[in-house]
């Protein structure tokens, strides 16, 4: 199963149906089922104490599946978070972006699933690690011909 949509496809409809978090993130890499995501850190995402709140961090990981979706299922805007489990392990370092690298572990005709870990820019370790359910609108799936 390939791409419905490329990087710059994909970075194009995204500020298109999405323009409010418009420079919030990148997308580092994509590949069929799989992307790297970060979110550029600035002082918009930190909580008292100087480290990535935990609602930015839910973001990323919901921005990353969200977009990881669209990208095999093409342009559809309505595809929407229906569960998220997220597990914040550790405190993110200190001036530095949060990547996340996602994985879509089953894509179906209606629901999507995909697990996400984040991580500091530059580190190993991870930071959080999510798991999320998408559904995708009928007519999304009917196009894209996703079992």
């Amino acid at each position: 199963m390939g791409l419905a949509l490329d990087r710059e496809a994909l970075i194009a409809y995204l500020d298109e149906v999405f323009p409010q978090v418009r420079g919030e993130f990148g997308i580092d890499a994509l590949a069929p089922m799989e992307i790297t995501m970060r979110l550029k850190v600035r002082e918009a995402h930190l909580r008292p104490g100087g480290t990535v709140s935990g609602p930015s961090m839910f973001a990323l990981a919901d921005v990353t599946v969200y977009a990881l979706v669209l990208s095999m299922v093409g342009r559809e805007a309505l595809a929407v978070t229906t569960n998220c489990s997220i597990d914040f392990m550790r405190k993110p370092e200190a001036g530095r972006d949060l990547v996340a690298t996602g994985r879509l572990l089953k894509l179906g005709r209606v629901l999507a699933v995909g697990d996400v870990l984040l991580h500091s820019d530059g580190s190993d370790k991870p930071v959080a690690r999510a798991s999320l359910t998408y559904s995708i609108p009928p007519a999304a799936s009917q196009s894209s011909g996703a079992g």
